[in-house]
C-alpha cells in the first residue's frame, strides 16, 4: 500500500513541475503522443524500458542503449543538435534532456510550435523514477508505468536505501574516474553525474570537496586513499586490465589498488540515470559490501 500511494504522488508531483515555458519541462499530457525524437539516451533507455520504443523517430548519438537503437535515424550530440536535422523527421514530440542544446536550436523549435519538453533530472534513485513518471504522464500511460515502476523497479530502489544507511552498512569511500588517459586521471567531483552514482550506492565521494569533473594528480590520489575505484568499462577496452592498474605507481599506493578493488561498469549505465542507473548502482553496492 505504502509503495502504491508512492509512486501515485510521484506521478502528481511530476505533474507539477515547473516550466521556464509552458512548451519545455512539463508534465502535462501532449496533444500528439507518437512521432518522438528523443536527444538524450536516459530517455531513450526510459521509452524502451515501458515498451513504448515504436513510437520513437530518431534519437541522439547518446541514445545507445538498447542496441536496437542504432537501426533509429541519428539527429546527432544532445548538446550539438541542428534544427533542420530534428525537424527533417517531422516530429510531433520532441523529449530532451536538461542538457540538450544549443539554445538557440531550442528557441527555433519553439517558434515552429513543434511540442518541446526538456525533462527534468535529480541525480538520485527517486529522481530517476520522477523523470520516468514525467515521461509517462506526457505520453498518456501512467497506470502502465504504475506498475513498472512498482514491479521492476522499486525493490531495487528499497535495497538501494539500506546500503544508504551506515547504520546497517560501513560507508566506503570511494573515487570515480571519468577518463583514465594521460598522467591525471578526471575524477568526479560534487554536483556530477559520477557523485550522484556514487551516493546512490551509499558510498561517499573522496574528491566531493571540489565540483565538476577535474584531473588530480597522483598525491591527491594517494592521499584520499579510497576503498574502491569505479572506471567506466569502455577503458578496459582500450588495453586497460587490472594488473596494469595495480602496478600504476598513481594506484598501486593506495587501499584500493593494494586491494585490487576496481570495479568497472558501462559509463551511460552508471551516468545516464535512466532505468540501468539503479540496477547498477545495485549491483556496485552489492559488489562493495560483499565482505561486510
Amino acid at each position: 500500500m505504502y509503495v502504491k500511494i508512492l509512486i501515485t504522488q510521484l506521478f502528481l508531483f511530476a505533474s507539477l513541475v515547473l516550466a521556464k515555458t509552458r512548451l519545455v519541462s512539463s508534465c502535462n499530457i501532449a496533444n500528439n503522443t507518437s512521432d518522438i525524437v528523443v536527444a538524450g539516451g536516459s530517455i531513450t533507455e526510459i521509452l524502451y524500458f515501458l515498451n513504448e520504443e515504436d513510437r520513437i523517430l530518431g534519437v541522439d548519438v547518446t541514445s545507445n542503449f538498447p542496441k536496437e537503437t542504432s537501426k533509429l535515424p541519428s539527429i546527432g550530440y544532445v548538446r550539438s543538435l541542428s534544427t533542420e536535422g530534428i525537424l527533417s523527421l517531422n516530429p510531433k514530440l520532441i523529449l530532451g534532456e536538461n542538457d540538450m542544446g544549443p539554445p538557440l536550436v531550442i528557441d527555433q523549435i519553439k517558434e515552429v510550435g513543434v511540442d518541446l519538453r526538456i525533462i527534468s533530472e535529480e541525480q538520485t534513485a527517486m529522481g530517476i523514477i520522477e523523470k520516468i513518471s514525467c515521461i509517462a504522464s506526457i505520453i498518456g500511460i501512467q497506470d502502465k508505468a504504475k506498475e513498472e515502476i512498482k514491479n521492476k523497479l522499486m525493490p531495487k530502489v528499497k535495497d538501494l536505501k539500506k546500503f544508504q544507511d551506515d547504520k546497517i552498512f560501513k560507508k566506503k569511500r570511494v573515487m570515480l574516474i571519468l577518463s583514465m588517459q594521460g598522467t591525471s586521471p578526471i575524477v568526479a567531483g560534487s554536483g556530477t553525474s559520477g557523485d550522484g552514482f556514487i551516493k546512490m550506492t551509499g558510498a561517499v565521494n573522496v574528491f566531493e570537496s571540489f565540483e565538476g569533473w577535474k584531473p588530480v594528480s597522483e598525491e591527491a590520489i594517494i592521499e584520499s586513499d579510497p576503498d574502491y575505484f569505479i572506471i567506466p568499462s569502455r577503458d578496459m577496452h582500450k588495453g586497460s586490465n587490472v594488473k596494469s592498474l595495480t602496478s600504476n605507481p598513481i594506484f598501486k599506493n593506495t587501499k584500493a589498488g593494494s586491494k585490487e578493488n576496481f570495479i568497472f561498469e558501462d559509463s551511460m549505465a552508471m551516468l545516464g540515470f535512466g532505468p540501468r542507473t539503479i540496477m547498477t548502482a545495485l549491483k556496485v553496492a552489492k559488489e562493495m559490501h560483499q565482505q561486510d
